[in-house]
């Protein structure tokens, strides 16, 4: 089984890219909606948010106000360090699941999109690692004309997250996005064609079919040495 890592920066067009993987076929682990079910009322990532946080950050139907959250800790280095060392073990586990979901279902390639691919490790799981890059001025405009937010609040988002460039020195593949859709979608194609090339032998052997394979090889061993004796 192959994993591709996905990760960008913020305004970067991460999620341009994960949806065109999703519209070719392949199957896409969002890091994002993993992070919101683990954040769902009662659920113990909101048990220990909310313990950390303090019933301030909730709405009144008892659900975390991500609006509220996500200004509180992009504030703050602190905070938003602690939120990420209580919602880690969560994360890792929801997406640990949904590729085992995946790989039951045989999937061979499967595509990791997590924002903090490098800072929670997981480039490990991965290969190749895509990058998303933008130079800075066309992010910051990007952030800014998306979230209608100030100058100095979309620097501190961008300011809070690892830089493109040190992203783009840890990939496999670049993708730049600093130019048109158009330019984006050629790009886009060079990397499909890359990453869904015939599987290697231990990629392969990862996969269910593999996986599968290795068994029967198993039993068929044992029998014929079992008819031999």
């Amino acid at each position: 089984m192959r994993i591709v890592g996905l990760t960008g920066g913020i305004a970067s067009g991460k999620s341009t890219v994960s949806n065109l993987f999703k519209a070719h076929g392949i199957p896409v682990v969002d890091a994002d909606i993993v992070a919101r079910n683990v954040l769902k009322k009662g659920t113990g990532g909101w048990k220990k948010v909310v313990a950390a946080f303090s019933e301030d950050i909730l709405l009144d139907n008892g659900e975390v106000d991500r609006a509220k959250l996500g200004q509180i800790v992009f504030a703050d280095p602190e905070k938003r360090q602690l939120l990420n060392r209580l919602l880690a073990p969560f994360i890792s586990r929801g997406i640990l699941m949904e590729v085992i979901k995946l790989w039951i279902k045989g999937c061979s390639i499967i595509v990791l999109d997590v924002p903090l691919l490098f800072e929670a490790k997981m480039d490990k799981w991965t290969k190749p690692i895509v990058v998303i890059w933008v130079d800075p001025e066309t992010q910051l405009q990007r952030l800014m004309t998306r979230d209608g937010s100030t100058e100095e609040e979309a620097k501190r988002r961008i300011n809070a997250q690892m830089s493109l460039d040190l992203k783009r020195s840890k990939a496999d593949i670049v993708i730049d996005n600093t130019s048109s859709l158009e330019a984006l979608h050629e790009q886009f194609q060079n990397v499909l064609t890359e990453i869904t090339k015939p599987l290697t032998w231990i990629e392969f052997m990862l996969s269910r079919n593999g996986a599968f394979l290795a068994l029967f090889s198993t039993f068929v061993s044992v029998a014929i040495f079992k008819k031999s004796s």
